[in-house]
């Protein structure tokens, strides 16, 4: 290549190159502690048996979803009036979406708070 046709990238500063491929900065040479407990060997001594958690309106149709009822809509936020997700209660998604939109509805009307103090 002729000295004439130099890149404009030519002129720029080394700096040096990071490695995308090793994203744990191991290549700086600051190696990260084993911590005990949390190896392959020691994760079938702690594994906890988690039930399947199954949908409550699904298993007993009787429970209506409504916004008027609030002592069950209750039930479906936190202390300080978060909608609380459907992994942590174990809803499925039809009816986690119609307890978000009554627990809205029961907001707007006074039926529950919008946060707790």
């Amino acid at each position: 290549m002729d000295n004439e046709k130099r890149n404009n990238y030519d002129d720029r500063p080394s700096y040096p190159r990071r490695n995308f491929d090793n994203q744990d900065n191991r290549d700086r040479g600051d190696e990260m502690p084993a911590r005990e407990g949390f190896g392959k060997d020691n994760f079938d001594k702690r594994r906890l048996y988690l039930r399947k958690k199954i949908c409550r309106f699904c298993t007993d149709k009787s429970i209506i979803i409504d916004y008027k009822n609030a002592d069950i809509l209750r039930r479906f936020t936190t202390e300080g009036g978060k909608i609380i997700p459907r992994r942590i209660t174990g809803n499925c998604a039809k009816h986690q979406r119609q307890i978000a939109a009554a627990i809205k509805i029961a907001r707007f009307l006074a039926f529950l708070p919008y946060v707790k103090k």
